[in-house]
Protein backbone atom coordinates (compact mmCIF):
# COMPACT_ATOMS: atom_id res chain seq x y z
CA UNK A 1 0.00 0.00 0.00
CA UNK A 2 1.30 3.42 -0.87
CA UNK A 3 2.56 5.53 2.03
CA UNK A 4 0.81 8.45 3.62
CA UNK A 5 1.58 11.99 2.52
CA UNK A 6 4.59 13.56 4.23
CA UNK A 7 7.13 16.31 3.75
CA UNK A 8 10.46 17.44 5.17
CA UNK A 9 12.10 20.81 5.21
CA UNK A 10 15.51 21.22 3.62
CA UNK A 11 17.50 24.36 4.38
CA UNK A 12 19.34 25.08 1.17
CA UNK A 13 19.43 28.84 1.19
CA UNK A 14 15.86 29.58 0.09
CA UNK A 15 14.03 26.85 1.90
CA UNK A 16 12.60 23.73 0.25
CA UNK A 17 9.81 21.39 1.22
CA UNK A 18 10.28 17.89 -0.19
CA UNK A 19 7.03 15.95 -0.37
CA UNK A 20 6.74 12.17 -0.48
CA UNK A 21 4.08 9.51 -0.35
CA UNK A 22 0.51 9.68 -1.60
CA UNK A 23 -0.99 13.19 -1.91
CA UNK A 24 -4.56 12.00 -2.29
CA UNK A 25 -7.56 12.69 -0.06
CA UNK A 26 -7.43 9.34 1.75
CA UNK A 27 -3.76 9.68 2.68
CA UNK A 28 -3.42 13.35 3.60
CA UNK A 29 -4.31 12.88 7.28
CA UNK A 30 -2.84 15.82 9.22
CA UNK A 31 -0.79 17.20 6.32
CA UNK A 32 -2.93 20.38 5.92
CA UNK A 33 -2.45 21.28 9.60
CA UNK A 34 1.29 20.66 9.40
CA UNK A 35 1.56 22.84 6.29
CA UNK A 36 -0.31 25.64 8.03
CA UNK A 37 2.25 25.49 10.83
CA UNK A 38 5.25 25.97 8.50
CA UNK A 39 7.16 29.17 9.32
CA UNK A 40 9.75 31.03 7.38
CA UNK A 41 10.30 31.43 3.63
CA UNK A 42 9.77 28.49 1.32
CA UNK A 43 11.17 29.05 -2.16
CA UNK A 44 10.53 25.62 -3.66
CA UNK A 45 8.17 22.68 -3.34
CA UNK A 46 9.83 19.44 -4.49
CA UNK A 47 7.26 16.82 -5.51
CA UNK A 48 9.62 14.44 -7.33
CA UNK A 49 9.13 11.71 -4.70
CA UNK A 50 5.31 11.92 -4.68
CA UNK A 51 3.72 8.61 -5.66
CA UNK A 52 0.26 9.92 -6.50
CA UNK A 53 -1.65 13.22 -6.40
CA UNK A 54 -5.37 13.94 -6.85
CA UNK A 55 -7.41 17.13 -7.10
CA UNK A 56 -7.46 17.70 -3.33
CA UNK A 57 -3.70 17.24 -3.06
CA UNK A 58 -3.12 19.50 -6.06
CA UNK A 59 -5.30 22.18 -4.48
CA UNK A 60 -3.36 21.87 -1.21
CA UNK A 61 -0.03 22.33 -3.02
CA UNK A 62 -1.38 25.20 -5.13
CA UNK A 63 -2.74 27.04 -2.11
CA UNK A 64 0.54 26.71 -0.19
CA UNK A 65 2.58 27.82 -3.21
CA UNK A 66 0.26 30.77 -3.77
CA UNK A 67 0.39 31.93 -0.16
CA UNK A 68 4.20 31.55 0.21
CA UNK A 69 5.26 32.47 -3.31
CA UNK A 70 6.87 29.05 -3.78
CA UNK A 71 7.84 27.36 -7.04
CA UNK A 72 6.54 23.83 -7.64
CA UNK A 73 9.03 21.35 -9.08
CA UNK A 74 9.33 17.66 -9.85
CA UNK A 75 5.84 16.89 -11.18
CA UNK A 76 5.19 14.56 -14.08
CA UNK A 77 3.43 16.11 -17.16
CA UNK A 78 0.00 14.72 -16.19
CA UNK A 79 0.42 15.87 -12.60
CA UNK A 80 1.59 19.30 -13.76
CA UNK A 81 -1.50 19.57 -15.99
CA UNK A 82 -3.72 18.72 -13.01
CA UNK A 83 -2.06 21.44 -10.94
CA UNK A 84 -2.55 23.98 -13.74
CA UNK A 85 -6.22 23.05 -14.07
CA UNK A 86 -6.75 23.47 -10.32
CA UNK A 87 -5.05 26.87 -10.44
CA UNK A 88 -7.15 27.94 -13.43
CA UNK A 89 -10.37 26.93 -11.67
CA UNK A 90 -9.69 29.22 -8.75
CA UNK A 91 -12.25 32.05 -8.68
CA UNK A 92 -13.01 34.39 -5.82
CA UNK A 93 -16.41 33.79 -4.26
CA UNK A 94 -18.60 36.83 -3.82
CA UNK A 95 -19.76 36.88 -0.25
CA UNK A 96 -23.37 37.84 0.42
CA UNK A 97 -23.71 41.54 1.00
CA UNK A 98 -24.67 42.64 4.45
CA UNK A 99 -28.27 43.73 4.65
CA UNK A 100 -28.50 47.49 4.72
CA UNK A 101 -30.85 49.28 7.03
CA UNK A 102 -34.42 49.68 5.71
CA UNK A 103 -34.03 53.37 4.89
CA UNK A 104 -30.87 52.81 2.81
CA UNK A 105 -32.43 49.83 1.04
CA UNK A 106 -35.60 51.72 0.16
CA UNK A 107 -33.56 54.71 -0.98
CA UNK A 108 -31.46 52.45 -3.20
CA UNK A 109 -34.52 50.82 -4.72
CA UNK A 110 -36.02 54.23 -5.45
CA UNK A 111 -32.79 55.28 -7.14
CA UNK A 112 -32.69 52.13 -9.25
CA UNK A 113 -36.33 52.64 -10.24
CA UNK A 114 -35.63 56.24 -11.28
CA UNK A 115 -32.62 55.20 -13.37
CA UNK A 116 -34.60 52.39 -15.02
CA UNK A 117 -37.52 54.73 -15.74
CA UNK A 118 -35.14 57.27 -17.29
CA UNK A 119 -33.50 54.69 -19.52
CA UNK A 120 -36.89 53.30 -20.55
CA UNK A 121 -38.17 56.77 -21.41
CA UNK A 122 -35.09 57.50 -23.53
CA UNK A 123 -35.48 54.16 -25.31
CA UNK A 124 -39.19 54.76 -25.84
CA UNK A 125 -38.56 58.19 -27.35
CA UNK A 126 -35.91 56.69 -29.62
CA UNK A 127 -38.33 53.98 -30.73
CA UNK A 128 -41.00 56.61 -31.38
CA UNK A 129 -38.54 58.44 -33.62
CA UNK A 130 -37.75 55.22 -35.48
CA UNK A 131 -41.48 54.59 -35.91
CA UNK A 132 -42.02 58.06 -37.39
CA UNK A 133 -39.09 57.51 -39.76
CA UNK A 134 -40.64 54.21 -40.84
CA UNK A 135 -43.95 56.00 -41.53
CA UNK A 136 -42.06 58.58 -43.60
CA UNK A 137 -40.31 55.86 -45.61
CA UNK A 138 -43.61 54.09 -46.27
CA UNK A 139 -45.20 57.40 -47.34
CA UNK A 140 -42.33 57.99 -49.79
CA UNK A 141 -42.57 54.44 -51.13
CA UNK A 142 -46.26 53.43 -51.01
CA UNK A 143 -45.50 50.00 -52.46
CA UNK A 144 -43.93 49.08 -49.10
CA UNK A 145 -47.22 49.63 -47.29
CA UNK A 146 -48.68 46.32 -46.15
CA UNK A 147 -52.38 46.84 -46.74
CA UNK A 148 -53.55 43.33 -45.85
CA UNK A 149 -51.61 43.31 -42.56
CA UNK A 150 -53.06 46.70 -41.63
CA UNK A 151 -56.63 45.64 -42.41
CA UNK A 152 -56.13 42.51 -40.32
CA UNK A 153 -54.97 44.67 -37.42
CA UNK A 154 -58.07 46.84 -37.84
CA UNK A 155 -60.18 43.74 -37.28
CA UNK A 156 -58.14 42.52 -34.30
CA UNK A 157 -57.85 45.90 -32.58
CA UNK A 158 -61.26 47.31 -33.47
CA UNK A 159 -63.96 44.88 -34.53
CA UNK A 160 -62.97 42.14 -32.11
CA UNK A 161 -62.96 44.62 -29.24
CA UNK A 162 -66.47 45.99 -29.80
CA UNK A 163 -68.14 43.45 -27.55
CA UNK A 164 -65.99 43.84 -24.44
CA UNK A 165 -65.66 47.62 -24.81
CA UNK A 166 -69.39 47.98 -25.30
CA UNK A 167 -70.21 45.89 -22.24
CA UNK A 168 -67.68 47.73 -20.10
CA UNK A 169 -68.91 51.16 -21.24
CA UNK A 170 -72.55 50.24 -20.75
CA UNK A 171 -71.89 49.18 -17.16
CA UNK A 172 -69.79 52.28 -16.50
CA UNK A 173 -72.64 54.46 -17.73
CA UNK A 174 -75.01 52.70 -15.35
CA UNK A 175 -72.62 53.12 -12.42
CA UNK A 176 -72.04 56.81 -13.10
CA UNK A 177 -75.79 57.48 -13.39
CA UNK A 178 -76.61 55.48 -10.26
CA UNK A 179 -73.93 57.07 -8.08
CA UNK A 180 -74.66 60.53 -9.43
CA UNK A 181 -78.37 60.17 -8.83
CA UNK A 182 -77.83 59.05 -5.23
CA UNK A 183 -75.71 62.09 -4.43
CA UNK A 184 -77.79 64.64 -6.37
CA UNK A 185 -81.04 63.38 -4.82
CA UNK A 186 -79.95 64.97 -1.54
CA UNK A 187 -80.29 68.38 -3.21
CA UNK A 188 -83.33 67.59 -5.34
CA UNK A 189 -81.19 67.86 -8.47
CA UNK A 190 -81.55 64.38 -9.95
CA UNK A 191 -82.05 65.90 -13.40
CA UNK A 192 -78.38 66.91 -13.42
CA UNK A 193 -77.49 63.24 -13.61
CA UNK A 194 -77.87 63.70 -17.36
CA UNK A 195 -75.19 66.42 -17.34
CA UNK A 196 -72.86 64.20 -15.32
CA UNK A 197 -73.25 61.17 -17.57
CA UNK A 198 -72.99 63.11 -20.82
CA UNK A 199 -69.96 65.25 -20.02
CA UNK A 200 -67.86 62.73 -18.15
CA UNK A 201 -68.31 59.97 -20.73
CA UNK A 202 -67.74 62.06 -23.85
CA UNK A 203 -64.87 64.07 -22.39
CA UNK A 204 -63.01 61.64 -20.15
CA UNK A 205 -64.15 58.15 -19.26
CA UNK A 206 -65.22 56.97 -22.70
CA UNK A 207 -61.84 57.37 -24.35
CA UNK A 208 -59.83 56.71 -21.17
CA UNK A 209 -61.45 53.37 -20.38
CA UNK A 210 -61.20 52.41 -24.03
CA UNK A 211 -57.48 53.18 -23.97
CA UNK A 212 -57.01 51.02 -20.88
CA UNK A 213 -58.93 48.18 -22.48
CA UNK A 214 -56.98 48.45 -25.76
CA UNK A 215 -53.71 48.52 -23.82
CA UNK A 216 -54.70 45.32 -22.06
CA UNK A 217 -55.85 43.59 -25.26
CA UNK A 218 -53.75 44.94 -28.13
CA UNK A 219 -50.72 46.42 -26.36
CA UNK A 220 -50.02 43.13 -24.61
CA UNK A 221 -50.62 41.21 -27.84
CA UNK A 222 -48.12 43.40 -29.72
CA UNK A 223 -45.46 42.88 -27.07
CA UNK A 224 -46.01 39.11 -26.94
CA UNK A 225 -46.07 38.71 -30.73
CA UNK A 226 -42.95 40.76 -31.43
CA UNK A 227 -41.20 39.28 -28.41
CA UNK A 228 -41.81 35.76 -29.66
CA UNK A 229 -40.64 36.71 -33.14
CA UNK A 230 -37.51 38.26 -31.65
CA UNK A 231 -36.87 35.13 -29.59
CA UNK A 232 -37.25 32.79 -32.58
CA UNK A 233 -35.00 35.09 -34.68
CA UNK A 234 -37.75 35.82 -37.20
CA UNK A 235 -37.01 39.54 -36.95
CA UNK A 236 -33.31 38.91 -37.62
CA UNK A 237 -34.31 36.81 -40.62
CA UNK A 238 -36.43 39.69 -41.94
CA UNK A 239 -33.44 42.03 -41.70
CA UNK A 240 -31.30 39.44 -43.48
CA UNK A 241 -33.60 39.28 -46.50
CA UNK A 242 -33.86 43.08 -46.62
CA UNK A 243 -37.28 43.60 -45.02
CA UNK A 244 -37.52 46.36 -42.42
CA UNK A 245 -39.20 45.06 -39.25
CA UNK A 246 -40.29 48.61 -38.42
CA UNK A 247 -42.16 48.94 -41.73
CA UNK A 248 -43.49 45.39 -41.83
CA UNK A 249 -44.46 44.90 -38.17
CA UNK A 250 -44.59 48.19 -36.29
CA UNK A 251 -46.21 50.48 -38.88
CA UNK A 252 -49.38 48.33 -39.47
CA UNK A 253 -49.90 47.86 -35.73
CA UNK A 254 -49.37 51.52 -34.88
CA UNK A 255 -51.55 52.76 -37.73
CA UNK A 256 -54.39 50.43 -36.80
CA UNK A 257 -54.47 51.52 -33.15
CA UNK A 258 -54.15 55.23 -33.98
CA UNK A 259 -57.04 55.10 -36.45
CA UNK A 260 -59.29 52.81 -34.45
CA UNK A 261 -59.00 54.58 -31.10
CA UNK A 262 -61.22 57.59 -32.04
CA UNK A 263 -63.89 55.24 -33.37
CA UNK A 264 -63.74 52.97 -30.33
CA UNK A 265 -63.71 55.96 -27.97
CA UNK A 266 -66.80 57.48 -29.60
CA UNK A 267 -68.52 54.09 -29.60
CA UNK A 268 -67.72 53.63 -25.90
CA UNK A 269 -69.09 57.08 -25.05
CA UNK A 270 -72.34 56.46 -26.91
CA UNK A 271 -72.85 53.08 -25.22
CA UNK A 272 -72.10 54.60 -21.81
CA UNK A 273 -74.72 57.29 -22.44
CA UNK A 274 -77.21 54.57 -23.35
CA UNK A 275 -76.44 52.80 -20.06
CA UNK A 276 -76.97 56.04 -18.16
CA UNK A 277 -80.23 56.67 -20.04
CA UNK A 278 -81.48 53.18 -19.17
CA UNK A 279 -80.83 53.64 -15.46
CA UNK A 280 -82.28 57.16 -15.47
CA UNK A 281 -85.48 55.83 -17.04
CA UNK A 282 -85.66 52.90 -14.59
CA UNK A 283 -84.93 54.76 -11.34
CA UNK A 284 -85.57 58.48 -12.01
CA UNK A 285 -88.45 58.17 -14.45
CA UNK A 286 -86.68 60.28 -17.10
CA UNK A 287 -87.87 59.18 -20.57
CA UNK A 288 -85.22 58.15 -23.06
CA UNK A 289 -86.15 60.94 -25.52
CA UNK A 290 -85.91 63.54 -22.75
CA UNK A 291 -82.51 62.18 -21.76
CA UNK A 292 -81.13 62.47 -25.31
CA UNK A 293 -82.57 65.98 -25.80
CA UNK A 294 -81.04 67.08 -22.51
CA UNK A 295 -77.69 65.61 -23.58
CA UNK A 296 -77.78 67.75 -26.73
CA UNK A 297 -78.49 70.85 -24.67
CA UNK A 298 -75.95 70.47 -21.86
CA UNK A 299 -72.99 68.77 -23.55
CA UNK A 300 -70.96 71.23 -25.64
CA UNK A 301 -69.43 70.08 -28.91
CA UNK A 302 -65.99 70.80 -27.48
CA UNK A 303 -66.38 67.80 -25.18
CA UNK A 304 -66.69 65.55 -28.21
CA UNK A 305 -63.65 67.16 -29.83
CA UNK A 306 -61.62 66.76 -26.66
CA UNK A 307 -62.26 63.01 -26.67
CA UNK A 308 -61.56 62.67 -30.38
CA UNK A 309 -58.29 64.61 -30.09
CA UNK A 310 -57.03 62.55 -27.16
CA UNK A 311 -57.92 59.16 -28.66
CA UNK A 312 -55.28 58.92 -31.42
CA UNK A 313 -52.58 60.17 -29.04
CA UNK A 314 -53.52 57.43 -26.59
CA UNK A 315 -53.45 54.92 -29.42
CA UNK A 316 -49.96 56.02 -30.45
CA UNK A 317 -48.68 55.56 -26.90
CA UNK A 318 -50.24 52.10 -26.60
CA UNK A 319 -48.88 50.84 -29.92
CA UNK A 320 -45.37 52.26 -29.49
CA UNK A 321 -45.09 50.97 -25.93
CA UNK A 322 -46.23 47.47 -26.88
CA UNK A 323 -43.99 47.21 -29.94
CA UNK A 324 -41.00 48.69 -28.09
CA UNK A 325 -41.21 46.22 -25.23
CA UNK A 326 -41.63 43.35 -27.66
CA UNK A 327 -38.47 44.41 -29.49
CA UNK A 328 -36.53 44.37 -26.21
CA UNK A 329 -36.94 40.61 -25.66
CA UNK A 330 -33.54 38.92 -25.89
CA UNK A 331 -32.77 36.10 -23.48
CA UNK A 332 -35.55 33.57 -22.97
CA UNK A 333 -39.30 32.93 -22.96
CA UNK A 334 -39.61 34.39 -19.47
CA UNK A 335 -38.78 37.81 -20.88
CA UNK A 336 -41.78 37.59 -23.20
CA UNK A 337 -44.08 37.49 -20.19
CA UNK A 338 -42.23 40.17 -18.25
CA UNK A 339 -42.01 42.52 -21.24
CA UNK A 340 -45.71 42.00 -21.97
CA UNK A 341 -46.56 42.98 -18.40
CA UNK A 342 -44.28 46.01 -18.59
CA UNK A 343 -45.89 47.07 -21.88
CA UNK A 344 -49.39 47.08 -20.39
CA UNK A 345 -48.38 48.89 -17.19
CA UNK A 346 -46.28 51.40 -19.10
CA UNK A 347 -49.00 52.15 -21.62
CA UNK A 348 -51.70 52.64 -18.97
CA UNK A 349 -49.40 54.86 -16.89
CA UNK A 350 -48.45 57.05 -19.85
CA UNK A 351 -52.07 57.28 -20.99
CA UNK A 352 -53.16 58.55 -17.57
CA UNK A 353 -50.25 61.02 -17.43
CA UNK A 354 -51.11 62.32 -20.90
CA UNK A 355 -54.79 62.54 -19.95
CA UNK A 356 -53.87 64.72 -16.96
CA UNK A 357 -51.79 66.93 -19.26
CA UNK A 358 -54.70 67.27 -21.69
CA UNK A 359 -57.05 68.15 -18.83
CA UNK A 360 -54.83 71.07 -17.82
CA UNK A 361 -54.20 72.11 -21.43
CA UNK A 362 -57.87 72.19 -22.49
CA UNK A 363 -58.76 73.97 -19.28
CA UNK A 364 -56.19 76.67 -20.05
CA UNK A 365 -57.49 77.24 -23.57
CA UNK A 366 -61.08 77.47 -22.33
CA UNK A 367 -62.44 74.09 -23.49
CA UNK A 368 -64.16 73.26 -20.22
Amino acid sequence: MRGSANFERIEDGGGTLRFSGNLSLACLHDLPDRLNAVDGPVARLDLSDVERIDTVGAWLIHRFARDHGSQVEGLQPDEQHLLEQVAAAEHPIELPRKHADPFTRVLGEIGEAVVTAGRTMVGLLGFLGATLIAFWNVARHPKRFRFNATVHRFEVVGVSALGIIGLMSFLIGIVIAQQGAVQLRQFGAEVYTINLVGRITLRELGVLMTAIMVAGRSGSAFAAQLGTMKLTEEIDAMRTIGVSPMEALVVPRTLSVVLMMPLLGFYASVVAILGGALLSWATLGIPFITFIQRIREVVPLTDLWVGLIKAPMFGLIIAVSGCYQGMQVEADAEQVGSRTTIAVVQAIFLVIVLDAFFAVFFSEIGWI
